[in-house]
């Protein structure tokens, strides 16, 4: 499969109906899912009619999807995914920062690495004005992530909930990185 974006030791490339198993496995996993849902697992039906579309989805503005599978380079197995997405269909300007890896990835530096490869690549190549991320505000390592990324803290602050989750009353916290200060920062 030809590569979208290739580092140290990850490949990014476009996620296929071929990686449903990869990604129930993924979102199966209640560490991996905890600030996201709680820890609850996603159901393969839910993956397959709402999540795979939004994840394969193709951008009119970039030419390309907003999701990339992030695949080990020096044994070809599935780490997760990142995210480049733009915010609007028609414009690269915002675009919103992700990334959701299995635990076998984390701690090494992955998500940090494939996170200033894709910044690098929207400022460059893709238009790209502002990177955007959210996180919830207890979530120390994505945290972490964005800041080694270049990302900076824009604000904290408190959406609706619908069903709250350990650490949801703290809020969440938004970072943001625009292209002069990434340039001025190179």
């Amino acid at each position: 499969m030809n590569a979208f974006l290739v580092t140290d030791r990850l490949a990014l490339r476009a996620i296929t109906a071929s990686d449903l198993d990869n990604l129930f496995d993924l979102d199966s996993d209640p560490e991996v899912m905890r600030f996201l849902n709680g820890g609850r697992p996603t159901a393969l039906e839910t993956l397959r009619e709402e999540s795979l579309p939004r994840l394969t989805h193709r951008y009119p503005c970039i030419g390309n999807p907003g999701f990339w599978a992030a695949d080990d380079r020096s044994t070809g197995s599935f780490l997760g995914w990142f995210e480049l997405r733009p915010l609007r269909e028609d414009s690269a300007a915002v675009v919103e920062l992700g990334y959701r890896l299995n635990r076998a990835a984390w701690g090494r530096g992955c998500a940090t690495e494939g996170a200033r490869a894709l910044i690098a690549k929207g400022f460059t190549e893709l238009g790209v004005e502002t990177v955007t991320a959210n996180t919830m505000a207890v979530n120390t390592r994505s945290r972490r992530v964005m800041e080694k990324s270049g990302l900076s803290l824009v604000r904290t602050f408190f959406g609706d909930w619908p069903d709250p989750i350990d650490g949801s009353e703290h809020g969440e916290v938004e970072y943001a990185l625009n292209r002069d200060d990434w340039i001025r920062g190179q």
